[in-house]
């Protein structure tokens, strides 16, 4: 891989060359090192081999770039860049020091590609225990299975640039965050256009719909006179399952795997109260 800049004696009144410090503006955009055209929206665009395409959500159509300039372009936190039914590709950029943050996908397979910088992946079943550790640099690809606990790190002194592709989706599509709090913020508190409030992608009307299944089954273990203590202990775990990303119907199959197995004591002895 490399790099080149053109060499222009006479700038064009319409052209321009980018700063060395990044531009502060809207940073869905290219920050090229080549000639840039302002267009008639205001907005720069790269003129190289990805044709002066901004940095957005492509998602449900066809669609062909190149990945490497663009992982190298973006410098916001995460930014989606192809949004389909099956499969998502974003773009992601970690200062020195930032990390991702430990997080685990229930049904969820991510491939990640580090095209520039250098970091640390830490992978295990158990959030506790990351026993799985490697450094990764320009060209790693990293595997992270569905149901695994996992976290990357830049451990470099430049911005560590990368694309994740996750299947099926994980995030909203037209997903950007410059920066990781952004992320945060928008994901635990996002206001919704109605102005409900969003915990995690979702409005409160949203989860009630979400956990209907659970809902439902609960009630038919009323009529079956399952005592109150065992359906409460058994529909709460399911709930922070599912806050912890579970879809509804594996909550439910994971508690009454515990109290069937025995790996929740708990649940035996209060269903038999």
């Amino acid at each position: 891989m490399y790099y080149h800049r053109y060499g222009c004696p006479y700038q064009h009144p319409y052209y321009g060359h980018v700063s060395m410090y990044p531009y502060v503006g809207n940073t869905n955009q290219w920050y090229p090192s080549e000639p840039i055209l302002l267009n008639q929206l205001g907005s720069y665009q790269a003129m190289n081999g990805n044709n002066g395409l901004e940095i957005r959500d492509y998602g449900g159509n066809p669609f062909v770039i190149n990945i490497n300039e663009a992982s190298k372009q973006n410098n916001t936190y995460r930014t989606a860049l192809w949004t389909g039914t099956h499969l998502q590709t974003t773009l992601m950029s970690l200062n020195p020091g930032e990390d991702i943050g430990l997080e685990m996908h229930p049904e969820v397979d991510q491939f990640i590609r580090i095209e520039q910088g250098q970091g640390v992946t830490q992978m295990g079943k158990n959030k506790d225990q990351l026993d799985f550790a490697r450094n990764v640099q320009d060209d790693s690809a990293i595997f992270i299975p569905a149901g695994t606990w996992h976290n990357l790190t830049n451990i470099g002194n430049i911005p560590l640039k990368l694309y994740s592709i996750y299947a099926p989706p994980n995030h909203p599509f037209g997903t950007m965050h410059r920066t990781k709090a952004d992320a945060t913020h928008t994901e635990n508190s996002e206001a919704h256009p109605n102005g409900s409030p969003v915990i995690d992608g979702k409005t409160p009307d949203e989860w009630i719909r979400h956990t209907e299944f659970l809902v439902n089954e609960g009630l038919e273990d009323v009529k079956r006179g399952i005592n109150a203590t065992h359906i409460l202990q058994e529909f709460i775990l399911m709930g922070v399952l599912v806050g912890k990303g579970y879809p509804p119907e594996k909550a439910y199959e994971s508690v009454e795997e515990w109290e069937r197995t025995g790996v929740s004591k708990l649940l035996q002895q209060s269903k038999n109260m």
